[in-house]
């Protein structure tokens, strides 16, 4: 399942950078002629055309830009600022540790998309830089405590206190010792996280809050098939079962990295 994933996801990933070169159709044309409006899945159109005569297919694969560029890069800051809290709050412990868990404690305690989406409405120019921001801003929290967790029970062992005791300055320590020893729950929690924001730009930009029209995104996709699921079901099932597969394929390859990077799974 974790190489079936891994498979789909380079593949997605080779769609979305070449869709330009792949894509038959102007993903935002509007077609004028009545008869090229809403029409079903055919050899001229594979997933059919919306209500406006735009290609589904096409506007699929640059959706699948736009939500797998949200997804990586909203990840990465995620990943750096909740390492970067981690890792202060590990090595150092006491005072440091106190304050930013009980702070990270405030936001959990919050409900993050609410507050994403009030984030959202009082920007006045939506866009996708917005989401981008938004999201890693908001989703850097697991990681914070799992980096923790992991140079708390580091920072105890021989080869730390070695380096203590030669003088190594804590930014050596922490950079050059400890997080290469702890990035491997790090990668499978990103592999986790892309999923997850790709799932909360699809739900932004369903709810008007993410990625603006005429833009194609899967969520404004979804949006757009609504009002026309009895009469162009098409419009819905395609951006969705995008979306469902490259969530389940980043679920199953984050399955396969926590077997791949845990000892005891190898042995």
């Amino acid at each position: 399942m974790s190489l079936s994933g891994l498979i789909l996801l380079c593949t997605l990933l080779l769609v979305a950078v070449f869709a330009p070169q792949i894509s038959p159709y102007d993903p935002d044309h509007v077609e004028l002629a009545e008869q090229i409006r809403l029409k079903p899945p055919s050899w001229s159109h594979w997933f059919g055309t919306d209500h406006l005569g735009r290609d589904v297919f096409v506007r699929s694969l640059y959706g699948a830009r736009i939500s797998l560029s949200v997804g990586f890069i909203s990840t990465a800051l995620a990943i750096v600022i909740g390492t970067m809290v981690g890792s202060l709050a590990g090595f150092y412990g006491q005072i440091i540790d106190n304050l930013s868990m009980r702070f990270i404690d405030l936001l959990m305690s919050l409900p993050l998309f609410f507050v994403i989406v009030i984030l959202q409405a009082l920007v006045t120019n939506p866009s996708i830089f917005n989401v981008i921001a938004v999201i890693g801003a908001t989703s850097w929290m697991g990681t914070a405590r799992i980096v923790r967790g992991q140079i708390l029970r580091e920072r105890e062992i021989d080869y730390i206190l070695a380096a203590h005791s030669i003088g190594a300055p804590p930014g050596r320590i922490i950079f050059r010792h400890l997080l290469p020893n702890v990035i491997g729950p790090v990668i499978v929690a990103a592999t986790l996280q892309v999923g997850r924001s790709i799932l909360l730009e699809a739900a932004l930009s369903y709810l008007g809050f993410g990625v603006q029209p005429p833009q194609a995104s899967w969520g404004s996709m979804l949006t757009e098939a609504r009002v026309y699921l009895n009469t162009g079901p098409w419009m819905a099932i395609f951006p969705g079962l995008f979306l469902c597969l490259t969530i389940l394929s980043f679920n199953f390859v984050g399955d396969g990295l926590v077997s791949a990077l845990n000892p005891y799974e190898r042995k």
